[in-house]
C-alpha cells in the first residue's frame, strides 16, 4: 500500500511540473508575441529621419546586407528592426553583493558618484542581438536607472550590426552546413586576446559562459577557443570575441 502512495504522489508531482512547466512556456511565447506586435507598431509608427531610412521605409532595400556590403552608416534602429528579425540578450558584467564580498553575476553594473547632496547611482549593462544566422550586434548603455540603460543598450547594439562569415573548416569535418567559423580569427580588447578555432560538428561551444551567448546569437553551434589575459573582465571578453567575428569578413585574417 506504501509503494502505491508513493507512485501515486510521484505520478502528482510529476503533473504539476509539467502544468508549470507548460504554464512558463506559454507565458514565454506571449510576452515574444506582444513584444512583435509592439515592435511591428513602432515601425508603423516610424517617421525616418534619414536618407537610408526613408529608402528602408519605402521598400527600395530589402536586405539588410545591402547596407553592411555598401558600407552604409546605421543611424536609427528601426531601420534594423524593419530588415531582420533579432534576439537580444544582456550580457553579466555587474555583481550583486553577497555576504564575505561575494555574490551572484547579474546583467547591472552600478557605481556611485559622490556629490554634496549625496551618492548618485548609476547603472551600466552590455546587450547582444542577433538573429542565429550570421548577423551579431554588439552595444553598452549607461543610465540611472536599470530600464534606460537596457534600452540604451540594445539600441547601439542594432547600429553597430555587422555580418560574419561562417561555414566548416574543420580537418576532420567535410560537412555543407555553417557551423563554424571559416578559419582561425583572433581579437583584441584591452589585455585581453581571443582565439576562435574551427571545430567539427558534435564539439558544442568550448568557450567560457558569456562568450557562449555571443556565439549562439550570430549562429555558431560547434567551435573551440583560447583567451589570454585578465579573463574576468566579462566586457572586454565580449568585445575581443565580437572583434574575432569580424575578422571572419577577411581573408588576411588567416593564421
Amino acid at each position: 500500500m506504501r509503494s502505491k502512495e508513493k507512485i501515486k504522489e510521484i505520478e502528482d508531482e510529476t503533473k504539476k511540473m509539467i502544468q508549470i512547466a507548460e504554464a512558463i512556456k506559454e507565458k514565454e511565447v506571449l510576452e515574444e508575441a506582444m513584444k512583435t506586435a509592439e515592435q511591428k507598431e513602432r515601425i508603423v509608427a516610424w517617421e525616418p529621419k534619414t536618407k537610408l531610412g526613408r529608402e528602408v521605409k519605402a521598400g527600395k532595400i530589402k536586405n539588410i546586407d545591402e547596407i553592411l556590403e555598401g558600407n552604409k552608416k546605421i543611424l536609427e534602429p528601426e531601420i534594423v528592426d524593419s530588415l531582420v528579425n533579432l534576439k537580444s540578450d544582456l550580457i553579466s558584467i555587474g555583481q550583486s553583493k553577497g555576504k564575505f564580498g561575494g555574490g551572484k553575476r547579474r546583467a547591472w553594473r552600478q557605481t556611485q558618484r559622490k556629490t554634496e547632496e549625496g551618492n548618485i547611482p548609476t547603472f551600466s549593462t552590455m546587450a547582444i542581438v542577433g538573429d542565429e544566422k550570421g548577423h551579431i550586434g554588439v552595444g553598452d548603455g549607461k543610465a540611472k536607472e536599470t530600464l534606460p540603460a537596457r534600452d540604451k543598450a540594445i539600441r547601439k547594439a542594432k547600429l553597430n550590426i555587422i555580418k560574419i562569415n561562417r561555414g566548416c573548416a574543420s580537418f576532420d569535418c567535410s560537412c555543407l552546413e555553417k557551423h563554424t567559423v571559416p578559419f582561425v580569427v583572433e581579437g583584441k580588447s584591452g589585455s585581453l586576446r581571443v582565439k576562435l578555432i574551427p571545430a567539427p560538428q558534435g564539439t558544442g561551444l568550448v568557450a567560457g559562459g558569456e562568450l557562449k551567448k555571443l556565439l549562439r546569437m550570430v549562429g555558431i553551434k560547434d567551435i573551440y577557443s583560447r583567451t589570454s589575459g585578465k579573463k574576468r573582465t566579462t566586457f572586454n571578453l565580449i568585445k575581443a570575441g565580437f572583434n574575432a567575428l569580424r575578422e571572419t569578413t577577411s581573408r588576411e585574417s588567416i593564421k
